[in-house]
């Protein structure tokens, strides 16, 4: 059995496992941070501004683009005709083009780029092209797409034992249709880039990228150099989420493209209502699901079909699905199940990867099935969810793989119970909701295991450099990128405890693809699983032959030699880290490494469905509290409780803000965050005044948050746990606190409430259960 303490894995350290401040956070508070847009521009710099399809489905007819060319500060206008290399800015399928040439695929869709003195000019200019495109009618929802058929891929399933069988002989049935929303990234810095051109053919860009690799390679492909010629920087982003993995790319593609055809620096900053019409969302869902089960809600049989809208092309859908799948059995032992899915394509902006890439689109569809179980049987729906977690014996998810720690999950569950009151407050809510006519109030405990690892097995790996420079300060650099999630913070703290030395040695220094080339994205909750491991094997190689050089100069063994303090100790010997790097220069001592590590164990053979695609799972738990007001569809949360697993952390602070920023973040997602589209295809929420995200009035009044003190029985970083994805899921117990609100407004029926919750939503589900038997 895994071990109950921390202390049972890990050993006393003095920088790891440390609350100590992000990196920029001083930086922050100040207004000083650099982000693309603040980078002192060069001499002569030109800014670039997209012109766009003012269609959704069509063919290009025409363009005129006349008094573009003529415009005031207008340098150049660059169409597909004058890319010099392929005109393909996707990550897999090569299926999008840079900029349309033919056909038009969504409305906003890049037709053309304008090049001039200043944004403002670019932006003028790009609104005097005439547009001709050949309309056609566009496939918007997830309704159209099935209607059409058309997919960005083929469908895919796995299953275990006979599910429909199952469900047919069970004591009970049931079955729904549940609608989940997309969600804008809203990442406080929008796309940005800037490239600034070199000697020959060479293209150094600064890009707000959560994949510089990528964008390297995407860089190169559209301007037919080698990726050599191109250098990716990306000291830090304000945001990703997802939204800066692969949609980046275009962006950093369209400044390089400038640059290359000017031979000037050139600049894109996209405004806020272009980023959120030309950027992909997290993709909305629909599920369709059944199940049978016994008296107690025990499962017997669960089957779903997961349809996905994809959008106009598959970026990174092929992932973010099969997670969806992975992820729709959450912490359930499911005796026989059929995991499905479509991946539809529609005339809308590709849609990408977004926090948590499809596991909580997977993951409610189940807990929406555990709570309309729940009330079919006048149970507790925290009874029926327990009475259906992986168990002894019980242990494996649907796609075959064995949980090895399940019982954290159980554990975490009857800990939130008990610290919560959840008994009570349940009882209490009862007794509220029977003397109040109009405010409904409801409460939900839910659970949340994750699979930690790319499902894409080769993106599991990382690379670190390290350098000891003779005055004992340390440069450190790994293919990570910082998006405001502490991850160069958490690095720089393990090489720190590597050397034994103060946080401040450490010198963090920008994401760049000449130091570290061929990196992974910063993406499915690996950052620092994956980087954190490759600059400790890095550091560990120059300590190495520090040791080995004291062993030598002082005639001791060089496995007794300690790093610790600041200083380097053997027996009753003793020297500063900084005078013993000066030594070892002087010595000819190489001081850099550059570390290498890939995750192991992991494998998944996906035409076979078998396989372990997880290295190891993070847990959490969360309750909440709701009030609806059922004569406006109104609501808020009025007390949260979270209980979170992140191993033994590597920094508590920064994983209590990331824990509490997920859960707001999928908060949002459920209840205000609603993406609207138009019969036309055009996204009519395409700006914070008709798209509301959470606010500092919408966190819950009463918002206890707390780590779960147990190390990651899986060997990981310092025994700790990724922290970025998981904890958004813990929001899923909002969605069914609203949903138990709702059902206290009739005590029979089974309410459709979709999401996001808004009111109308919410109003609508009190509809639904109008004139129930």
């Amino acid at each position: 059995m895994p071990p109950n303490d921390v202390a049972e894995l890990v050993t006393p350290t003095s920088v790891v496992h440390k609350p100590l401040p992000h990196d920029s956070a001083r930086l922050h508070v100040q207004g000083s941070a650099t982000y693309v847009d603040d980078i002192r521009e060069p001499d002569g710099t030109l800014h670039v501004a997209i012109g766009m399809a003012d269609k959704a489905s069509g063919n290009l007819r025409s363009l005129d683009l006349t008094a573009v060319r003529a415009a005031p500060g207008v340098v150049a206008v660059l169409t597909a005709a004058d890319i010099p290399g392929k005109n393909d800015i996707a990550p897999v399928f090569a299926d999008e083009p840079l900029l349309a040439d033919g056909e038009v695929m969504f409305h906003g869709q890049p037709l053309f780029a304008v090049v001039a003195r200043n944004r403002d000019e670019a932006r003028r200019a790009a609104r005097m092209a005439k547009i001709d495109i050949e309309e056609q009618p566009p496939a918007v929802t997830v309704a159209d797409a099935l209607k059409t058929g058309a997919r960005v891929q083929d469908d895919y399933a796995f299953a275990r034992g006979d599910a429909g069988a199952a469900i047919a002989a069970a004591a009970h049935r049931l079955e729904g249709q549940f609608s989940i929303g997309g969600q804008e990234h809203f990442y406080l810095e929008g796309q940005a880039s800037l490239a600034i051109p070199g000697e020959g053919d060479e293209m150094m860009v600064h890009a707000s990228s959560q994949d510089p690799t990528e964008t390297q390679h995407i860089v190169a492909r559209v301007l037919a150099v080698p990726d050599a010629f191109v250098t990716v920087e990306t000291r830090r982003m304000g945001g990703g989420f997802g939204g800066k993995e692969s949609q980046a790319c275009a962006w950093a593609a369209m400044a390089a493209l400038a640059a290359r055809a000017t031979g000037r620096p050139c600049k894109v900053r996209l405004d806020r209502d272009d980023d959120f019409m030309l950027t992909g969302k997290r993709h909305d869902f629909r599920a369709d699901w059944r199940v049978g089960y016994d008296d107690r809600g025990v499962l017997a049989g669960y089957d779903v079909m997961l349809n996905a809208r994809c959008g106009c092309s598959a970026d990174l859908s092929p992932g973010v699905v099969d997670r969806a799948m992975f992820h729709a059995g959450n912490g359930y032992w499911l005796p026989h199940a059929s995991i499905a899915s479509r991946r539809l394509k529609t005339n809308t902006v590709s849609n990408t990867a977004f926090r948590g890439f499809g596991g909580p689109q997977g993951m409610i569809a189940i807990e929406r099935a555990m709570d309309a179980i729940a009330r079919e049987r006048g149970l507790d729906p925290l009874d029926v969810r327990k009475a259906n977690l992986l168990r002894i014996g019980l242990d494996q998810t649907p796609y075959g793989q064995t949980v090895e720690d399940f019982e954290t999950q159980t554990a975490m569950i009857e800990d939130l119970e008990a610290t919560s009151d959840y008994r009570a407050r349940r009882e209490r809510t009862a007794a509220f909701n029977a003397t109040s006519p109009i405010i409904q109030r409801g409460i939900a405990l839910t659970p949340v295991m994750f699979g930690i690892s790319f499902t894409l097995i080769p993106l599991n790996q990382a690379g670190a450099l390290v350098h000891v420079y003779s005055d004992g300060s340390i440069h450190l650099n790994h293919g990570g990128t910082e998006m405001g999630q502490g991850l160069f913070t958490k690095v720089a703290q393990i090489v720190a405890e590597e050397f034994g030395v103060p946080l401040h040695f450490v010198r963090i220094t920008a994401t760049n693809t000449a130091k570290v080339p061929n990196a992974s994205p910063t993406a499915a909750s690996s950052g620092t699983d994956l980087n954190g491991m490759a600059a400790k094997i890095a550091a560990g190689a120059i300590k190495q032959r520090m040791a080995a050089f004291l062993a030598e100069h002082w005639g001791v063994a060089s496995e007794t030699v300690e790093f610790r303090d600041g200083f380097a100790f053997a027996g009753n010997h003793s020297m500063k880290f900084d005078a013993l790097a000066k030594a070892c220069r002087l010595a000819r001592v190489q001081l850099s490494h550059a570390g290498y590590f890939k995750t192991p164990e992991i494998h998944w053979d996906r035409a076979k469905a078998q396989g372990r695609p997880f290295y190891y799972f993070a847990y959490g738990a969360a309750c909440s509290e709701v009030a609806i007001d059922t004569l406006t569809g109104e609501m808020r949360v009025l007390r949260a409780d979270l209980l979170h697993d992140v191993g033994a952390s590597i920094n508590p602070a920064l994983d209590i803000g990331q824990v509490e920023g997920a859960f707001i973040q999928g908060m949002g997602w459920l209840t205000t965050e609603e993406l609207v589209y138009d019969a036309k295809g055009r996204l009519t929420t395409h700006a914070p005044a008709t798209y509301k995200i959470p606010v500092a009035s919408d966190a819950p009044p009463i918002f206890n948050t707390r780590l779960h003190p147990r190390a990651n029985p899986t060997p990981s970083i310092y025994r700790s746990k990724a922290v970025g994805e998981p904890p958004l899921m813990l929001a899923i117990s909002v969605y069914s606190a609203i949903l138990d609100a709702v059902h206290a407004t009739n005590p029979k029926g089974q309410p459709k409430l979709e999401a996001p919750c808004t009111p109308e939503s919410i109003l609508n589900a009190i509809r639904s259960l109008d004139g129930a038997a």
